[in-house]
């Protein structure tokens, strides 16, 4: 049952990020669409971490596969927070709107790290951590 639980914390505060996202966007005193880009953060971030895994029987020890794919999921992850910084300094979206694509961003990456960590050992199939 651990692992059901586990897979509902994960989809819920998914859904909690995705509305903390739509929220800066489609509020009618920010009323643009711009921050909705980060979504394709939200997508290419994992993917250096599921490269290196393929390449890798082990990953907790270090070596260049897994630091490089470390140090791109890194520029990855602070090119979504910037992003909506950038709009908000230029104009395109309010600091409202910035503030909660980054709050959405945050609970995001959040989930996405803990996806990661909980599927640390798929090899064996079984679902023996739990966050409850």
């Amino acid at each position: 049952m651990g692992g059901v639980r586990a897979v509902a914390a994960l989809a819920f505060a998914g859904v909690v990020g995705l509305t903390f996202l739509v929220l800066g966007c489609a509020l009618p005193m920010y009323g643009t669409w711009s921050p909705m880009f980060v979504i394709f953060f939200y997508v290419l971030s994992p993917v250096p971490l599921l490269i290196a895994r393929r390449f890798q029987e082990d990953m907790t020890g270090t070596n260049a596969c897994i630091e490089l794919a470390l140090f791109i999921t890194t520029g990855i992850v602070i090119s979504a927070f910037a992003l909506p910084v950038v709009l908000a300094h230029s104009g395109t979206i309010k600091n409202g709107a910035c503030f909660l694509v980054n709050a959405g961003s945050t609970v995001m990456f959040g989930t996405i790290c803990a996806y990661f960590y909980l599927h640390r050992d798929e090899d064996n199939g079984s679902w023996s951590q739990s966050l409850f």
